[in-house]
This record gives structure tokens, sequence and C-alpha cells, in this order.
């Protein structure tokens, strides 16, 4: 299935359990997981839980950190929900699918399993209402193919207020799986990169755009004002309309931007005449991490020529490509002369 149809019928799909878990709860992801566990967070007390309900989101992947957060948790006496893409069924309560929709189908199972089925619902409403916006058939003021028409060509910068620190991590994992680009999310206090990075070097800044996601705090709406004079454009993607005022910007409406972001990396991945779909490779070196395979069989590495441009030589570089030997640095090893030569 395609990204487009993919995203086209999430919304309303979660057919997992709905009843709730005694409390208190705690959550933590591995592997396909950890978005999941990051979003889901907004909703739980904590990572580890010493009674109540652990909640451990995972794939066959990272089968081995799950079965160890699981053990630590039941010894501390709580009891484990385990939720996973798949693996082995002794060491599975929850099967969700694998892939792009992981996220969305293990944190609405967090959503309802933690008592907080208001926020669930929430979620789906706000998703409906996306997918009616930003369909493939919405060919005027779709705002996912908008935003995906200013990201091409360009490098995303991702920012957003601390306590909404799971959606920049949301758009890096999108636009790289989905979209096939690269994503620089700014974590912690954007005010030194952004009065740093681009005051000394100005064409730094070029061909980079930046996402202020969600509702911004005062420092990242000083970091606007900087960034706007820096690069080439600062573009503000706020919670979808109908957000339920009683949690403006909680679980709900972050996991609508999750869903956003899903529609723009699925566009901009069209934009590019690539697919939307995982790359081979992803699924070989999960299969390689799952046991199933022999990793050196799998064809990881991607081949490299002679004369690949992507490796630089570093000697060269500093000196510029007219430098010759007689002007390089006695100190230099012996390897790097070798290269040289």
């Amino acid at each position: 299935m395609d990204a487009l149809t993919l995203l086209a019928g999430l919304p309303g799909s979660y057919a997992g359990p709905t009843q709730p878990e005694p409390g208190p709860h705690a959550v933590i992801g591995v592997g396909e997981g950890t978005l999941a566990a990051h979003l889901a967070g907004l909703l739980v007390s904590g990572t580890l839980a010493r009674g109540g309900t652990q909640f451990v989101i995972g794939s066959a992947d990272a089968a081995d950190p799950a079965r160890d957060y699981a053990d630590l948790a039941e010894v501390a006496g709580a009891n484990v929900r385990r939720v996973s893409t798949g693996g082995s069924p002794s060491e599975v309560d929850v099967l969700v699918p694998g892939g792009l929709s992981t996220t969305y189908h293990a944190a609405q199972y967090v959503a309802y399993a933690g008592g907080h089925a208001d926020q669930a619902r929430d979620a789906e409403r706000l998703l409906a209402g996306l997918r009616d916006r930003c369909a493939p058939q919405v060919t005027g003021d779709n705002p996912a193919r908008d935003l995906a028409w200013t990201l091409w060509g360009r490098t995303p910068l991702l920012l957003a207020a601390p306590d909404a620190d799971a959606l920049p991590h949301a758009w890096q994992t999108l636009l790289a799986r989905v979209g096939k680009t690269l994503a620089v999310p700014v974590l912690g206090d954007p005010l030194p990169l952004v009065t740093g990075a681009f005051e000394a070097q100005h064409e730094k800044g070029d061909a980079k755009v930046a996402l202020i996601l969600g509702d911004p705090d005062p420092a990242l709406n000083i970091a606007r004002e900087v960034l706007e004079s820096r690069i080439d454009e600062v573009v503000a993607v706020p919670y979808p309309p109908g957000v339920n005022p009683a949690h403006p910007g909680g679980y709900a409406a972050q996991l609508a931007l999750w869903y956003l972001g899903a529609w723009v990396a699925a566009y901009l991945a069209e934009r590019y005449g690539a697919r939307g779909e995982d790359t081979p490779v992803l699924a070989r070196a999960q299969a390689a991490l799952a046991g199933e395979g022999d990793p050196d069989a799998l064809g990881l590495a991607a081949p490299r020529e002679r004369d690949d441009l992507r490796r630089t030589d570093l000697v060269r570089d500093w000196r510029g490509d007219a430098a010759d030997e007689d002007d390089l640095d006695e100190d230099l090893d012996e390897d790097e002369l070798d290269d040289e030569r």
C-alpha cells in the first residue's frame, strides 16, 4: 500500500483494546515503538513503573531491550503490557501493525489503556479533519501539499517548545522515512544555535527553512525573529483547528501534527519522484537485528566507487585543490602523505 492510501485510511482504523489498565502508568519505547512512546508519554506519569502498569512498545528488531525493560518493571512490581509489531507470541500482549502506522496504533492503545479515552477520541476527530483537508483529491488549499512545496529543495530545521519535544523527533523521522529528506531538529535552547550558526557564515542559511511546530513559547518567538533575517524562510505549523481547549497542546494535538507531518512527507516524496514506502535496506537491517539473517549477507552497505565524491580527502580539502606535498606541514603523519600520493 502506498503512503497516501495508507494515510487516507488511518483515522478511525484503531481496532485494539480499549479497556483501561490499573495505574499508575509508565511507557517506554524501543525500535519501531520509540516515537509512539515519546508521543504517548504526554499521558503517563513516567518511563519505568514500580507498580501499576508498564507499557513497553517495541518491535522484533528490538526484542532484547524490550525484554530487559519488561523484566525490570516486573521485578519492580508492575504489570507489564508488551506492545509490538512482531516477535515471539509469548512476549507480545498487543500486536500493532509495523511501518508508518505503528506510531498511531501504539500511541492510541496507550491512550485508551492509560484511561484517556477522551483524548484518544479527540485525536481521531482531529485526524479525520486533517484527512479531509490533506487527501490527494483536495487540489486547492491543501496544507500538506502546500508545505511540501515549501520544503522542496530545502533543508528543514525543526523547532518546538520544550513541552512539545516529540514533534521535532516525529517530523525528522517522517521526513526521512517517507519523504526521503534530511531534516535537522533543533533541540534544547534554540537561541545559541540561531544566533551563532548563521551569524558568521551567512551562506549557511541558504536553502534552509525553519518549521516552528505547535505553539511557540517566548524563546521560540525570539528565535523566529532572529531566523527571519538569516535563512530563506520561517514557517509556523500550528496545531489543527478544533483542538480541545482543555488540552491545547496535549496528546491529541501532537498526534494530529504527527499525522500532518506524514502527509507532508508523502507529498514531498512525490515531488522528488521517490516512493514514500520504506526502502528495502530498512527491512534488511531490521531483519538482521531481529536475528533473521546473516548481516554480512544482507547487502546493507551501499556500493562505493573509487572516485566516490562522498569520501572527502581531508588534507586536500584543508589545503585547497592546488596544494602540493611540499606545502604540507611536517607533522602530518605518513598515512596522510601516502593517501595524498
